[in-house]
């Protein structure tokens, strides 16, 4: 491992990319404690104080409960591609453009930066005035209002901003892992949290073995479903080119179990997020009801979770891999499933087939998103640091971010981290 380390160490354009990665993360975490000008800390602090902000805190890296520049996270970036993923079905010139290739990938980027530049405007203007109502201004009035929500908007497009720029020139995807450091920087608050909890008696150290087992469980169950394949067998026919014969080999087709990764639990998390944020800043009996019955724990809460957990898992899956699109090429080059009459047919076999494993790795997803509910009755100890999304997330974008290392070790023939 460490003979690894040094060969990838020596790699000058991978050095690079790491030292760029890191880089984007100290200014993600600078961002996060740089206040929204005009506000009273004293009040916020006191306004603040006790309120559970659950996982949305903790994706924000804390950011939202400082009220810093990076308050919203980048949850508008996220509403803005579910938007536009779903348009792309709907609307024939936005589907056209996805199959345009890099151009029109492209076009498509560009129009959701404006999406999430504009959801970013609406939440910025929603939280600043629910909070400015609460006094939370050292000078109340229009100014401090506008320059707070120009601040958050400003705040949102940097950080779509970093991420970009992480995914074109760091190293794994860069929307990911900033959400990935908003975990991982809450964890020490976490520990110092259950350490209090420990001494003050309030849990026990049979409480904190438990969530350790359950932790290391979700977090293998979450390795061997990421890397879990169904292999389908491909077979080449032989063609005689001149004095040259082609083909004839035989190799597989690897559909993953979980070919959506922690795309839908981020997903269905930034959608799920949304109304309670909304409803938590209304004076109104509605909101009340709203936020009572999607808070974090409820009944409707994990109901609505784990169905948008698995919606998102098809609909991601069916973006990233057309099974007709894989028939269509395997029998443009003469492949064939032994069995299976090239095109059509294969197409559907495939698709089938993937149905069943996208099931399977939904469900997987979704259970362990809704987990922390049993964990909390179990150990009695708040699991948004330690609980099942969490986890999810953090060895998920892990996985991946470990993959492209490995890639570009590979590339240079040094042996890879991954066995």
């Amino acid at each position: 491992m460490l003979e690894t380390l040094r060969s990838a160490w020596k790699v000058t354009d991978l050095r690079k990319k790491v030292g760029f990665t890191l880089l984007m993360f100290l200014v993600f975490r600078i961002g996060a404690h740089v206040p929204v000008p005009g506000v009273d800390p004293a009040a916020l602090e006191k306004l603040l104080q006790g309120q559970l902000f659950g996982i949305f805190d903790v994706i924000s890296g804390g950011a939202f409960r400082r009220l810093s520049i990076f308050a919203m996270s980048i949850t508008p970036y996220i509403n803005a591609s579910i938007i536009m993923s779903l348009l792309q079905v709907v609307i024939p010139r936005l589907e056209q453009l996805a199959k345009e290739g890099e151009s029109g990938r492209k076009v498509i980027a560009q129009y959701t930066r404006y999406g999430a530049v504009l959801l970013g405007l609406i939440q910025a203007i929603g939280v600043t005035v629910a909070l400015g109502r609460q006094g939370i201004f050292v000078n109340p009035g229009v100014g401090s209002y506008l320059l707070a929500i120009v601040t958050l908007t400003a705040g949102t497009a940097l950080l779509m901003w970093i991420g970009e720029m992480i995914t074109e020139k760091g190293i794994g995807n860069g929307i990911s892992l900033i959400i990935f450091a908003g975990i991982v920087s809450r964890l020490p608050s976490g520990l110092i949290s259950i350490a209090q909890q420990l001494s003050a008696g309030t849990i026990n150290v049979g409480s904190i073995m438990i969530l350790i087992v359950l932790g290391l469980l979700i977090i293998a169950g979450v390795v061997a479903v990421n890397e879990g394949q169904r292999r389908i067998t491909v077979q080449y026919a032989k063609r005689v080119t001149g004095r040259k014969v082609y083909g004839g080999q035989s190799t597989h087709i690897p559909l993953r179990v979980n070919q959506a990764g922690v795309i839908p639990i981020i997903f269905a998390m930034s959608i799920l997020l949304f109304p309670i944020q909304i409803a938590r800043f209304i004076d109104h009996p509605w909101a009340r009801a709203i936020e009572s019955s999607l808070a974090f724990g409820t009944v409707l809460n994990s109901v609505l979770y784990a169905l948008l957990i698995i919606f998102f898992t098809y609909f991601y899956t069916a973006i990233v891999f057309n099974p007709m699109d894989v028939a269509d090429n395997l029998k443009k080059y003469g492949g064939f499933v032994p069995g299976l009459r090239p095109g059509r047919p294969t197409g559907e076999y495939i698709s089938r087939v993937l149905t069943r494993l996208t099931l399977a790795g939904a469900i997987f997803l979704a259970l362990i998103a809704i987990l922390p509910n049993f964990m909390i009755a179990l150990t009695n100890i708040p699991t948004l640091y330690f609980g099942g999304t969490a986890l999810l997330i953090v060895v998920g974008v892990a996985l991946e971010t470990m993959k492209q290392f490995e890639s570009y070790l590979l590339m240079r023939h040094y042996q890879g981290f991954m066995k």
